[in-house]
């Protein structure tokens, strides 16, 4: 798994961005994820599995690249980060 993913996103757009942890997590399992979304783009809601978590992303100002921060503890209680970076433009 890539833990720096890069994205492009229109400022009207709504999209969803998806980490896959299986691989990191081997046997083991997500209990919690906490998103922190740069200012200017708003969560509008995330989700989880039991290996993948996912985000839901409005706004931003076209020609800004914005950083989403996915931190996890697992059911073994380990934690981990993954960033997504998201370069606003308009398309």
């Amino acid at each position: 798994m890539n833990p720096l993913q890069h994205w492009n996103k229109d400022p009207d757009a709504v999209l969803d961005y998806t980490i896959d942890w299986e691989t990191w997590l081997g046997s083991d399992t997500i209990s919690t994820s906490t998103w922190i979304v740069d200012s200017g783009l708003t969560k509008d809601s995330d989700t989880k599995t039991t290996t993948t978590t996912t985000i839901w992303v409005s706004g931003g100002t076209a020609g800004i690249t914005y950083s989403i921060v996915n931190h996890i503890v697992t059911a073994a209680g380990r934690e981990e980060d993954r960033t997504i970076t998201i370069k606003v433009r308009e398309r």
